[in-house]
């Protein structure tokens, strides 16, 4: 069984920073708790406490929680109540579904005067004859009983009644009593929770079964009792522990950076990709072939000053670089023939380089020549004097003809 400790009060105290000191709400439910300890010493200020669906057998350590205003004891293995007459502030107890068949226990809240609601559900007491009227009776200030509420005419035929019915009520107590004993003392039920398995025990000390065990166990009829409940809260944690044990081992999360802090190259997605150097432009350019169909909202690119990332459905393409670039004029766009996502970067230390190379001003002399061919050979060729005069002369000499 689980013992209250101080790791376990700092994990179920988030709401409160993890400070125990200042707690006033806490819940430690489904815990497998057997026994009540350190809450009144490290917790002092607690006003509601709630410990349902534990193995706690007994009532104890709580007496000088004096703000307590709430507990809820439901699913539990209690089978009297007691110590509680130091929780001055107490106003609200449920012991729903417990193991109470001693319901003279009942005058012990007595002294807690701000008690208004009692919760006794599901518990053996409730099967009595006359059980209400004797709550009632017995608690003048209570003012629901099991949800209900105690109506003025209630409580007065209970007060009349009390002489009468408090010899019934212990005697049918004490038929209940004379077979939760001997139900006890019975070897086939201690045989049956105690002796039945002789295997060896595990870390826990919780007995170890087979599936055939473990599947006869479930399968037959146990009786209600607080042996049965420790049973079946072992059974459980044994299931539980087999089942984390058949677990595959998980696989170590892959490295994305050395022990120095240097970003590693890591292609998890197993995707193709070209990362170019542009010299002159001085800018890294990354194509990442990404499936056409795939939605934009599974991809996720990071660019940093000495390694850019891209996440694609959880898993990670991760690159080095070089030089440093500059995350914030870095540029991601996706094609939308084919899909694939550029990441534009530039570099943060420009390449000082001429303002035009060797090799463009060699191109641009070779067009200017080329255009001036072209235009030297548009001018009309003429060879010696040209005389105006001379052509325009109409000469008046006699053509010769030739006649056939």
């Amino acid at each position: 069984m689980q013992r209250i400790t101080e790791e376990l009060i700092r994990k179920r105290s988030e709401h409160n920073d993890r400070e125990i000191g200042s707690l006033e709400e806490i819940s430690l439910h489904q815990e497998d708790i057997g026994k009540l300890e350190h809450l009144q010493h490290w917790c002092k200020d607690l006003k509601i406490l709630l410990l349902h669906n534990n193995l706690i057998s007994k009532i104890e350590n709580v007496g000088k929680l004096k703000k307590l205003e709430y507990i809820n004891f439901s699913l539990n293995n209690i089978t009297k109540i007691e110590n509680l007459e130091g929780c001055e502030s107490l106003e609200k107890l449920d012991f729903t579904l417990n193991f109470i068949g001693d319901l003279l226990s009942v005058e012990k809240l007595k002294s807690n005067i701000h008690l208004h609601t009692l919760y006794l559900n599901g518990n053996p007491c409730t099967d009595y004859e006359g059980y209400r009227d004797y709550v009632i009776a017995t608690l003048p200030n209570l003012k629901y009983l099991d949800g209900q509420e105690i109506l003025r005419s209630e409580r007065i035929q209970a007060l009349q009644r009390l002489g009468e019915i408090t010899p019934e009520i212990i005697r049918q107590q004490n038929q209940y009593l004379v077979a939760w004993y001997k139900t006890r003392t019975d070897e086939d039920f201690r045989s049956d929770y105690e002796d039945e398995n002789e295997d060896e025990d595990d870390e826990d000390g919780n007995k170890k079964r087979n599936e055939e065990d473990n599947e006869k166990f479930w399968s037959q009829i146990h009786g209600n009792c607080p042996e049965v409940r420790i049973e079946l809260a072992k059974e459980r944690r044994r299931n539980e522990k087999s089942k984390q044990e058949k677990k595959p081992p998980k696989k170590k999360p892959r490295r994305l950076f050395n022990d120095n802090g240097e970003p590693l190259n890591v292609n998890q997605p197993k995707i193709q990709f070209t990362l170019d150097d542009d010299y002159w432009k001085s800018l890294y350019t990354l194509d990442v072939a990404v499936y056409k169909h795939l939605d934009i909202a599974l991809i996720n690119a990071d660019v940093n000053p000495f390694y850019v990332r891209v996440v694609i459905k959880g898993k990670v393409l991760q690159l080095r670089l070089d030089e440093e670039v500059c995350p914030d004029k870095s540029i991601a766009k996706r094609s939308q023939t084919t899909g694939h996502l550029v990441i534009t970067m530039p570099k943060v230390k420009e390449v000082i380089r001429p303002y035009k190379t060797i090799a463009q001003l060699r191109k641009e002399n070779v067009v200017k020549s080329k255009k001036k061919e072209k235009i030297n050979r548009e001018f009309l060729e003429v060879q010696g004097e040209f005389d105006l005069k001379k052509a325009l002369t109409i000469s008046n000499e006699e053509k010769t003809t030739f006649i056939d």
